[in-house]
């Protein structure tokens, strides 16, 4: 009996040493997915969760790309930034911004090597889908006002239909005014909506698919039924909003013609869960990231190099025109920044790096079909790393060099950033772009990095706090590397 039981006790303990071996190994070789609220102590989640209501006065206050531009630079201006002055030999820890035509802006500070061994950047951009109005869009249709819009970016647009929604922008009129209009933000305002079909009589519209039973020239706003006390007026209710519009603003309907209004959920971010971990909100994409990106370079102090954040326009719809990254504004101010340390600006960019934070797919377990699991990017594990963007066969991508990633897992890892890599889904259903490209085109290293998003580009996204936080600190550790 006694040799039978030393006989299995050693058996055991041979199993438990080869069980141990195993997690050794492991623990050595395998990857670790982990969420971040295990990986870090209370003080950090505490931390993260401040953070996150800051960021929630910045989204609320930035629905448009104008707004994120006049909210980052009274911020920098509080933090010291002064105007940029071309030809101007600054110093290190001089902090300067400059604005690009109200719409995308830089930041920079300035570091104790300078330009020499090339600049730090955080690139991201500042611009959402949205509805924009038409050059005319004001009409009436059976005693209704309403305003025809041309949609921005890729809007899934039955999400825009029966929700309310704010008006924000700005009219430039022909004497050199510009008059600012944001309606629908207070509980006084009113709002706006584009109305939908009741399901009693939507048998005919449910038959269709989605991209048929909402088109683009359906998304018309409602914006008045009131008519003037004319009633042999003609077109009485497009007179009355035009008169209403008019009293309140100056402005007539030719003004239309040289205005940038944008239509945009009239609802503000709110915490998410009975555990308040998750953010629900307009505009994540890309403030979220664009947020950690002014943080990181308001709080940077004297870098070794010269850091820059740059919040770009125009990213959702290719990054296109002046204000977009297509442009060159960010290439001439490194221009202007090499030129007064007597650096030509193609040796500072062959040296630059770039992180372009951006945001990606976080996976929906309600839409799993769409990922590959295991190599998507999980809410609350922290920023979302990805090597490579596009769509297929990494079409229009930008794919970072094997090098210069692990120069980033090494900055992360030892910040003791909780990062992840993922890729935006599966690879045949589709893909998305970012500027990264465009950065990279001027002979930077350029990797992506990001929130991941439930929900991206609905009116309503939903981040993790977590994530949000783990971005801020992976590009602040980045501009101290």
């Amino acid at each position: 009996m006694r040799r039978a039981a030393d006989a299995e006790s050693a058996a055991k303990n041979a199993m438990k040493k080869t069980e141990n071996k195993t997690e050794e190994l492991r623990e050595q070789l395998a990857s670790k997915k982990v969420n971040a609220f295990h990986r870090y102590p209370e003080k950090v989640r505490t931390a993260a969760y401040a953070f996150a209501e800051d960021y929630k006065d910045f989204l609320n206050a930035s629905k448009t790309e104008r707004e994120a531009v006049s909210y980052a630079v009274a911020a920098a201006e509080k933090a010291g930034f002064k105007p940029f002055e071309a030809g101007k030999k600054y110093r290190a820890g001089d902090k300067v911004y400059k604005i690009n035509r109200g719409k995308a802006l830089i930041l920079a500070v300035i570091g104790a090597k300078g330009c020499r061994e090339g600049v730090r950047i955080a690139a991201a951009h500042i611009d959402s889908p949205r509805l924009d109005l038409k050059p005319a869009p004001l009409y009436e249709n059976s005693e209704m006002a309403l305003f025809k819009t041309h949609y921005y970016g890729g809007i899934r647009k039955y999400q825009w239909v029966a929700i309310p929604l704010a008006m924000h922008g700005v009219v430039a009129k022909k004497d050199g005014t510009v008059v600012e209009i944001m309606v629908g933000e207070t509980a006084d305002d009113p709002v706006f909506t584009i109305t939908d079909l009741l399901p009693h009589l939507a048998q005919e519209q449910s038959q269709k698919t989605l991209a048929a039973a909402f088109t683009g020239e359906d998304l018309n706003v409602t914006v008045g039924s009131e008519p003037v006390e004319d009633k042999d007026a003609k077109e009485a209710f497009k007179l009355r909003t035009l008169q209403l519009l008019n009293e309140t603003y100056g402005i007539t309907e030719d003004d239309f013609l040289s205005a940038e209004i944008e239509f945009v959920p009239a609802f503000r971010a709110q915490d998410v869960g009975f555990d308040r971990s998750l953010i629900g909100g307009y505009g994540h994409d890309d403030r979220v990231c664009a947020y950690p990106a002014l943080r990181a370079v308001l709080e940077a102090k004297k870098p070794e190099n010269t850091v820059i954040t740059v919040l770009a326009d125009k990213e959702e719809i290719g990054s296109e025109g002046n204000t977009g990254l297509v442009s060159k504004y960010l290439d001439y101010f490194v221009a202007e920044l090499a030129e007064a340390e007597g650096i030509p600006a193609r040796r500072v960019w062959a040296k630059s790096t770039c992180l372009s934070a951006d945001v990606t797919a976080a996976y929906d377990p309600n839409y799993a079909s769409a990922f590959e699991a295991g190599n998507a990017c999980y809410v609350n594990h922290g920023v979302g790393v990805c090597k490579y963007t596009g769509a297929r066969g990494k079409g229009g991508a930008s794919d970072c060099s094997a090098e210069f990633v692990a120069a980033v897992r090494r900055v992360f890892d030892e910040a003791d950033v909780a990062w992840q890599m993922g890729e935006l889904g599966r690879v045949d259903l589709g893909g998305g772009g970012t500027v990264a490209k465009f950065v990279a085109a001027l002979d930077a290293d350029v990797l992506d990095v990001g929130v991941p998003v439930l929900s991206m580009h609905s009116p309503f996204e939903v981040i993790g706090k977590m994530d949000l936080y783990a971005t801020y600190l992976g590009v602040a550790a980045f501009f101290k590397a």
